[in-house]
């Protein structure tokens, strides 16, 4: 065997054993995929949790934005149409804040940042109805104001608010799964 053959097969054999543990060790602190199967019960905990989420009603939310943000989460929550009985009531708000961000020479901008902000919490549907989590979702995004092109900027200004709405969107769902896959869920 050649020096150089055992130099690079050295640290392959190393990468290699390392990487074993490390699976290893996030295995033992309790580490899993979220969408990943469930190793007792081929994705017993999977479809429980989508079938939590399945159960959720979104109320309304004013306004076109808290409708486009609205629709997303009904399609995430439910994606395959389930139809199940609600257990439960999401509530969320939808704030938008628009700060401008550069300048022409005039003084008027030329690119605006918006931030979003979605608090929201999701109540049994028992009377009195409990809560079961809450928190707020904020998400950003900018776009640029072309000069003289208003059909342009709007399209922009548009696209930007649609990607908000489903960054909060998937922002809320994943924090939903979240607790419905923990154990206390109930």
């Amino acid at each position: 065997m050649s020096p150089d053959a055992s130099s690079i097969s050295l640290p392959e054999t190393r990468r290699r054993l390392l990487g074993g543990v490390g699976l290893l060790a996030l295995g033992g602190c309790g580490f899993r995929p979220l969408y990943a199967p469930d190793g007792g019960g081929a994705g017993v905990a999977d479809s429980r949790m989508a079938a939590e989420l399945a159960a959720v009603r979104v109320g309304l939310i004013p306004e076109r934005n808290g409708q486009l943000l609205r629709r997303a989460l009904q399609q995430r929550l439910d994606p395959q149409g389930a139809g199940l009985p609600g257990r439960y009531d999401l509530r969320a708000s939808f704030r938008l804040a628009a700060d401008p961000e550069g300048f022409h020479r005039d003084g008027t901008a030329s690119r605006i940042r918006y931030t979003a902000t979605a608090t929201w919490v999701l109540l049994t549907l028992g009377t009195p109805p409990e809560e079961v989590a809450s928190g707020t979702a904020r998400a950003a995004e900018a776009w640029n104001i072309l000069d003289n092109q208003f059909f342009a900027s709007d399209q922009s200004r548009g696209a930007a608010e649609r990607r908000l709405t489903e960054l909060l969107a998937e922002d809320i769902v994943l924090r939903l799964a979240l607790r419905f896959r923990a154990p206390t869920v109930g």
